[in-house]
């Protein structure tokens, strides 16, 4: 779940992903006497925590609206379409993912274009403007701090002018962070949900299907993937996104370093606490996780940004793929 905001104003979704995990309680029974695979803490059930007690907020979420418009969403899918639950969660992951977040990427690169583009502007209005009070500093006789601090306050202002009159206020491309993130929380625990049977009247018999909804070497969703091969790959396609946007930037600012190690130390995380969540749930990340590679690559192509009606910048490549390519065969192969 990682787009072109993470480096230039604020860190990528996927990166901020945390595992829906419940608290330490017994285990749930499926149907008969059928015991989960997850471990203890896993696999408890939401709904025996005490309002009032340390998992009441976790079943606040587990049971709130939005968790139940994902299970429904999920269940419709899988009903309409027929297929195995495998092929739902991917589905349903493509679906959003084509009709939310990629218009909302979308409209992020838009903003940020336009951003982008106001930069000369901006530079020139700061070199006149230091240039104007350092004259009136000198008539007046302010100090290098009261010098300063109206440059800075006038500079804001202007910048704030220029924001309004071209519709493209950086806040505008947060936008995707606010949606993906929750939608992406809502999905996580409404699988948790059927994954344990928990929090949804039909929750033993969704259980029941997903035991063997699953495909190649995770047949049972409800339990962990022993092999480790989906929790590898949900790490693995964040830390490439992060460094696709990574070679993107020249001569990163001190704190987009640092914001760019936190997301790559995340993205490394992800990894044993994939392994510790349910197959369908695993399956949900890699799945998003690489409709968010596939989505940042689809936006760097020429043709669809002018279908978008993005504007060209200065940093825009006709050949962004090759040089892509290039950046990181020459990162790597560096290490050696």
């Amino acid at each position: 779940m990682l787009c072109r905001l993470s480096l230039r104003w604020l860190p990528p979704l996927p990166a901020l992903r945390l595992g829906a995990l419940g608290p330490q309680l017994a285990p749930v029974l499926t149907g008969g006497m059928r015991r989960s695979a997850l471990p203890v803490w896993a696999a408890s059930s939401v709904s025996a925590v005490a309002p009032g007690g340390a998992g009441g907020w976790y079943e606040a979420l587990a049971t709130s609206a939005p968790v139940q418009g994902a299970e429904a969403l999920l269940l419709c899918a899988h009903t309409a379409t027929g297929l195995p639950w495998w092929g739902s969660i991917l589905l349903t992951t493509m679906a959003l993912r084509g009709a939310v977040t990629l218009p909302l990427a979308a409209y992020q690169h838009y903003i940020l274009a336009k951003v982008e583009n106001l930069q000369p502007e901006i530079k020139n209005i700061a070199r006149h403007l230091n240039q104007e009070v350092a004259v009136r500093a000198n008539q007046l006789g302010w100090s290098k701090r009261v010098a300063r601090l109206t440059y800075l306050k006038i500079l804001r202002r202007l910048v704030s002018e220029l924001y309004i009159r071209d519709n493209c206020h950086p806040f505008k491309a947060t936008v995707l962070v606010w949606i993906q993130i929750p939608m992406w929380i809502f999905m996580s625990v409404a699988l948790r949900n059927f994954s344990t049977g928990a929090a949804h009247s039909e929750g033993f018999s969704v259980q029941e299907q997903l035991a063997t909804g699953g495909v190649l070497w995770f047949p049972d969703l409800t339990a962990l993937d022993s092999t480790w091969i989906l929790p590898v790959s949900v790490g693995v396609i964040n830390l490439l996104i992060v460094e696709m946007f990574a070679l993107q930037k020249i001569g990163m600012s001190r704190f987009q370093t640092y914001i760019t190690y936190f997301v790559r130390a995340v993205s490394v995380l992800m990894i044993p606490i994939a392994a510790t969540v349910p197959s369908s749930i695993a399956l949900y990340w890699l799945c998003s996780s690489f409709m968010g590679l596939s989505q940042n690559l689809l936006l760097r192509s020429p043709r669809f940004r002018q279908l978008c009606r993005i504007p060209l910048t200065k940093s825009d490549s006709h050949t962004p793929y090759k040089d892509l390519f290039a950046a990181l065969h020459a990162k790597f192969s560096s290490r050696k």
